[in-house]
């Protein structure tokens, strides 16, 4: 019998180290009120980070063109080079808005996947989605009614419908799906921002959390395909134009808005590393902890390819983390 292959490296072993980094930049600046201070703490101490990472990465999904952001932008070229080159997807504090007033849910998270394998939603801002558990990936449909989706989900799961937890984003745009969603019996949780945890939370035992359902950022729901996959949960969505300037604008760049974009419609690789790490406390991670020095932190890692998940707690040294990035985290 031949000797198997020695196994390859967990690049998300390495990023967790950047998403800790990200959240222990932003924690800084919970309940301050300053979400653009939060978000640029969080961007400046991802990117020093990353500069220590041994792949060749390029920002696929990230704070939007390089003229438009100070940020993390599309396109970026990103890691120490030297290994796997990846496309790599970031949102360095998804839930600027709940950071900035101390509310539950922002994390720091970032995908990583074989070169060219992640979706780019080009003029798309918003997306239709629905994630679910890997219990309920072949019930939804996103072009049934919010109705039938939770009565599908419930039969999935051997649950009544009353007992279906609903994250749905509190904006205007959702006024008839929370109104069907609860005729139909479901429970809905309305959250402020940041709808890449409560997806994991779909997929993850212990969370509260069923179903994530309604509009929300295209780029969000790129990254939560790339956790889905790991976890074994699943995403279904359409894009969603804001206007008929940005239909037409979709159209010309190739797009369909109307075609469903499944799980690996998002992420077309197997091989898929994703971490996230906890800014303030929610379903799916803890916030971070200050102590005398230092700080604890909260992180979710992920591997598609060997379906393993690990929770990852860890004391922070934040003077040997300063200099070891040149960035200031005291």
């Amino acid at each position: 019998m031949s000797n198997p292959a020695p196994p390859d490296r967990n690049l998300a072993l390495e990023l967790v180290r950047v998403t800790e980094a990200a959240a222990m930049g932003a924690g800084r600046w919970i309940g301050r009120g300053d979400k653009m201070a939060a978000d640029q703490a969080a961007v400046d101490a991802m990117r020093a980070m990353l500069d220590t990472v041994v792949m060749e990465g390029v920002v696929v999904i990230g704070e939007g063109e390089k003229d438009e952001a100070p940020m993390l932008f599309n396109g970026e070229e990103v890691g120490l080079g030297g290994g796997p080159a990846v496309d790599v997807a970031v949102d360095p504090l998804e839930g600027t808005r709940l950071t900035a007033l101390g509310q539950p849910n922002a994390i720091a998270v970032i995908a990583a996947a074989d070169r060219g394998s992640m979706f780019f939603p080009g003029a798309a801002v918003y997306m239709e989605k629905i994630a679910v558990g890997a219990d309920a990936v072949d019930a939804i449909d996103i072009t049934a009614s919010p109705t039938e989706n939770v009565n599908a989900v419930a039969k999935a799961k051997g649950r009544r419908v009353g007992d279906i937890r609903v994250v749905v984003l509190e904006r205007d745009r959702h006024e008839d799906l929370i109104g069907e969603l609860r005729q139909a019996g479901a429970r809905v949780n309305l959250i402020r921002d940041g709808d890449v945890a409560p997806a994991i939370a779909a997929a993850r035992p212990g969370t509260g959390v069923d179903l994530l359902y309604g509009i929300g950022g295209t780029p969000e729901g790129v990254i939560s395909a790339a956790a889905l996959k790991s976890v074994g949960g699943g995403i279904q969505g359409r894009l969603w134009p804001r206007d008929d300037e940005e239909r037409e604008r979709l159209v010309a760049q190739g797009y369909d808005p109307a075609r469903v974009l499944t799980t690996d419609d998002l992420v077309r690789s197997d091989n898929v590393f994703v971490a996230a790490t906890g800014v303030t406390t929610g379903a799916l991670l803890q916030g971070v902890q200050y102590t005398s020095g230092g700080a604890t932190t909260d992180s979710i890692v992920m591997r598609s390819r060997s379906g393993t998940v690990r929770r990852v707690v860890a004391q922070q040294s934040l003077e040997k983390l300063s200099a070891l990035t040149g960035f200031e985290y005291t």
